[in-house]
């Protein structure tokens, strides 16, 4: 039973370090058309949207991403019953980068459209045009075609009718009407032919010459797994549960019950394991009941939704006050009860099972708080699996000292007694849960555009609670539950309040537009700052060979930036990374910029006719033109997308994708740099 159990935590672990491909396809289309009638049908397009992406809807005003659009280039016998009615409403949400609110679907979405038929023989051709996005990429605005033919018993009245279909269709369709008007009024090209229009130093085939990366793992997204991230962070802290008031003096009690229960030592550390695993057990299920409870769809909203962001803030609001002493999370004290009464009314395995119960009962008034911390952190992250990943991390580090000091009871005379040091731990950990819970109001903040969160007011906010929590330590004050404060403390205490005093101080600049790398992470965008340092900006080029002919004249490297107006992540890059002084200087003294934009949907002067994957595909926009060149030069299709490039279009340095990690994109950057000077 155990194996069986490791196999599947190790298998849900190992989904962390999977790496993705780097061609996405987050929509998938399913098309049928069936007959209703004599001469009515309809045409039915099943979308199924992998987990984690959202395909944007129809209902999203000018100026925001793109938007879900059919039309049907070809009606042939056929005219069109009103407009095409979605399975499901979208989600909306108000959007701070694009100042609008957004709507999309999850999951899926089946798309039905009406018609009756002219003709006894009839011809459809429907095409869809969408984009979709996740919580690190946006794929370009794609494009899907459906072909259907059928065959009507049309009444002989029909025949006039057909004549006026046109008309009536117009009025309906005005989307189709205008994307076959732009579709007829150029003709077909290629490519190379496009590009030979300019007069770069490299031919054009060189220019568009698919790169090498240095090896597999290059060709991947840049960007760490959130799984492990989840674990780490919430086993740190089952390791600050861990020295509560609640668990630790439980620890000597609980080994000391084991060791004398039997008189087979053997017995007892194997009775010791089985207590440490059930309370993994109880744990995970916990993280599996939140999952079950919110869904798998909902999980992947809460990191960007402002409604569970701000009852995430007022949920860690009242865990600080809690820990600061104004009174106790508790559960019912009837389930302790009753759970004690079934350990010892039971025996075996089952019994044991009952105790570790009876403990995570009655120490939920100190691990309840930290436990909700952590649920709110991996529940934010987006993925189905986070809360059980993170209650696994907490419970093994809570697990591991039972079963560590059962296996070595003579550890225990060396671990520190139980004392007021527990009582400042959770002052402490009130002090870090109001900080980290305007992090959340933050993104509520931004996402309804209320502007009172913006960073001045965070880090004046975080200035003072470090402050604060440096006096604390020092004995400056305390809280009334504990007590008076007492002015004498410890050389461990000493350190802490000066490291928290210390961060104090590191905050003040950011008050002026410092960048402030270390919590860069935490606090709201710079362009949110009333006042910043802003330097110079660089000149960003629309254009592929015209960015490389300017490359090759002033003897300078490229940095390609593929992005997109609908790119929310890419705006979030924007303001974390690419604005920060000295990103913005090594790109000011060094590169050329060529910022391409995917949907960008301005006509192309003719069309250009590729094949891809044995299928011909048509360009009819900028935008598909450069999110072909990704596709065909750099095997990936998500924004945002960074590379760099020598003028003859070989690569130096990347992929970088969306990460605000300013470090490791100024590497990027220092890595484009000495491969170009070589």
């Amino acid at each position: 039973m155990f194996k069986r159990f490791f196999a599947i935590l190790i298998a849900i672990l190992a989904l962390a370090g999977t790496a993705g491909a780097q061609i996405m396809t987050p929509v998938t289309w399913k098309s049928e058309m069936t007959m209703t009638g004599d001469d009515k049908g309809k045409i039915v397009l099943t979308a199924a949207i992998q987990y984690g992406w959202h395909m944007y809807s129809h209902d999203i005003a000018d100026g925001g991403p793109q938007p879900f659009e059919l039309t049907f280039p070809k009606l042939d016998g056929v005219k069109l019953d009103g407009k095409f009615t979605p399975s499901k409403a979208p989600h909306r949400q108000m959007d701070e980068m694009f100042g609008m609110e957004l709507a999309w679907w999850t999951e899926g979405v089946t798309i039905t459209q009406n018609f009756t038929a002219t003709k006894p023989e009839f011809a459809i051709e429907a095409m869809v045009r969408y984009g979709a996005c996740n919580d690190e990429n946006c794929v370009p605005p794609s494009r899907e075609t459906f072909s259907f033919n059928g065959t009507a018993k049309v009444k002989a009245a029909a025949a006039p009718v057909e004549e006026k279909a046109e008309p009536a269709e117009t009025k309906e369709e005005p989307a189709a009407e205008e994307t076959v008007a732009a579709t007829d009024s150029v003709a077909t090209d290629s490519v190379a032919s496009t590009a030979a229009a300019t007069d770069d130093s490299a031919a054009p085939s060189d220019l568009w010459t698919p790169v090498t990366y240095e090896d597999a793992s290059e060709a991947t997204s840049i960007s760490e797994g959130s799984l492990w991230y989840i674990f780490f962070t919430c086993f740190l802290g089952g390791l600050v549960a861990l020295f509560t008031p609640c668990v630790w003096p439980m620890i000597p009690m609980t080994v000391s019950f084991f060791l004398k229960k039997g008189k087979d030592r053997s017995k007892s550390i194997r009775d010791a394991v089985i207590y440490g695993l059930s309370i993994i057990i109880i744990y995970v299920a916990l993280g599996l009941i939140i999952t079950a409870i919110f869904g798998a769809s909902k999980l992947n909203e809460l990191s960007t939704s402002a409604t569970f962001n701000i009852i995430f803030f007022l949920l860690l609001v009242v865990f600080a006050i809690s820990f600061f002493g104004a009174f106790d999370i508790k559960l019912p004290a009837s389930w302790s009860n009753r759970m004690d009464a079934s350990a010892e009314r039971t025996s075996g395995l089952l019994s044991i099972f009952f105790m570790a119960f009876t403990l995570t009962l009655v120490s939920f008034s100190c691990t309840g708080p930290i436990i909700g911390t952590l649920l709110v952190e991996a529940a934010s992250q987006g993925n189905m699996w986070g809360p059980a990943i993170g209650m696994l991390g907490f419970s093994t580090a809570l697990a591991l000292p039972f079963m560590l000091f059962a296996m070595f009871p003579t550890m225990l005379q060396s671990a520190p007694r139980s004392g007021d040091w527990m009582n400042t731990l959770k002052v402490v950990l009130g002090f870090i849960e109001l900080a980290l819970s305007l992090k959340f109001l933050s993104v509520a903040d931004l996402a309804y555009g209320w502007h009172i969160l913006d960073r001045e007011i965070f880090l004046a906010l975080w200035i003072v609670l470090f402050a604060l929590l440096g006096l604390y330590l020092l004995g400056k004050f305390n809280f009334s539950h504990y007590g008076p404060a007492d002015s004498s403390i410890g050389v461990f205490r000493f350190f802490l309040a000066m490291i928290s005093l210390s961060m104090s101080v590191y905050l003040i600049p950011g008050l002026w537009g410092a960048p402030l790398k270390g919590v860069s992470a935490f606090v709201p965008p710079l362009y949110t700052q009333d006042f910043n340092l802003y330097g110079e900006s660089f000149k960003e080029y629309d254009d592929y060979e015209e960015g490389m002919k300017a490359a090759a004249e002033e003897k300078k490297p490229v940095l390609i930036d593929f992005s997109g107006y609908g790119c929310v992540n890419c705006r979030k890059m924007e303001g974390a990374v690419l604005d920060d002084p000295n990103v913005k200087n090594m790109i000011l003294d060094n590169f050329v910029v060529i910022k391409l934009m995917v949907d960008e949907k301005k006509a192309l002067p003719e069309p250009i006719k590729v094949t891809e994957f044995g299928k011909e595909v048509t360009l009819y926009t900028y935008g598909d033109k450069w999110s072909y060149l990704q596709r065909y030069k750099f095997n990936a299709n998500a924004q945002p997308y960074y590379v760099t490039l020598d003028e003859n279009g070989s690569l130096l340095s990347g992929p970088f994708s969306y990460e605000e990690n300013i470090p490791g994109f100024t590497q990027f950057l220092e890595k484009g740099i000495k491969g170009y000077s070589k």
